[in-house]
């Protein structure tokens, strides 16, 4: 094994764990326990009923179940029931990649402005991410190569309203250290927002020139950089 630690990834908003693939790959080839989680509020069958501590409940068993240190990697909204899920004491690092890094008492919807992105669309309890205008290519995978883009697209799944209109009770990035990835080229959330939530939490601070979807475009990259954190 390269480390006496694990790494948990954890995926984005509409993803799965499918989506690690490429990055886990790598890492498990390097000698590393590598664990995922699927985000119910993603893959349940009754998702619509689901909420962010669901979510969080999810991660925090998935640590519980793991008898070494931790190294919790999240992407996107993954960043938010990491936040609350990852206070474990094993936890030994997080690695947020263009992931939102909230505080005690923030939702996701509230640190977008309070209202839902237009290239998100919304049916009842369930909301789904992109259209023939702004296509979920563009949106996640600008830098990825355009036939493995459309397969990600079709592994796409609507979630719950409610994962990103509940609000934190928890903070797990108050007292361990954490790293963030920015992906400069990421049409849907700003530098200045990825690179002002990197800050709050003190992280240290790595850059791609990617897309939101580092992990599929550059896993070696990325890759690295969880190794890296992980051994520090």
């Amino acid at each position: 094994m390269a480390d006496d630690s694990t790494i948990l990834l954890v995926h984005g908003a509409w993803h799965g764990s499918w989506c690690w693939e490429p990055t886990a790959d790598i890492l498990r080839a390097r000698g590393w326990d590598v664990h995922t989680v699927d985000l119910p509020t993603v893959h349940a069958d009754d998702k619509a009923d689901l909420a962010l501590a669901d979510d969080a409940d999810a991660v925090a068993t998935a640590i519980a179940g793991i008898d070494r240190p931790v190294t919790v990697v999240a992407h996107s909204y993954g960043g938010v029931p990491t936040t609350q899920a990852a206070t474990d004491p094993r936890v030994r690092h997080i690695v947020y990649i263009a992931a939102f890094v909230l505080d005690e008492g923030e939702s996701l919807l509230a640190s977008v402005g309070g209202v839902a992105p237009d290239w998100w669309h919304i049916d009842g309890a369930l909301a789904t991410a992109g259209d023939d205008a702004q296509p979920p290519q563009t949106l996640f995978y600008g830098d990825v190569d355009p036939a493995a883009a459309d397969a990600y697209t079709a592994k796409l799944r609507p979630q719950s309203l409610r994962a990103f209109t509940d609000t934190l009770t928890t903070v797990a990035w108050r007292d361990r250290p954490t790293t963030y990835i920015v992906t400069e080229q990421d049409v849907i959330f700003p530098v200045f927002a990825q690179e002002a939530l990197a800050a709050r939490s003190g992280s240290q601070v790595h850059r791609l020139d990617t897309s939101h979807s580092p992990f599929l475009s550059q896993p070696e990259a990325v890759a690295e950089i969880i190794e890296g954190a992980a051994r520090s």
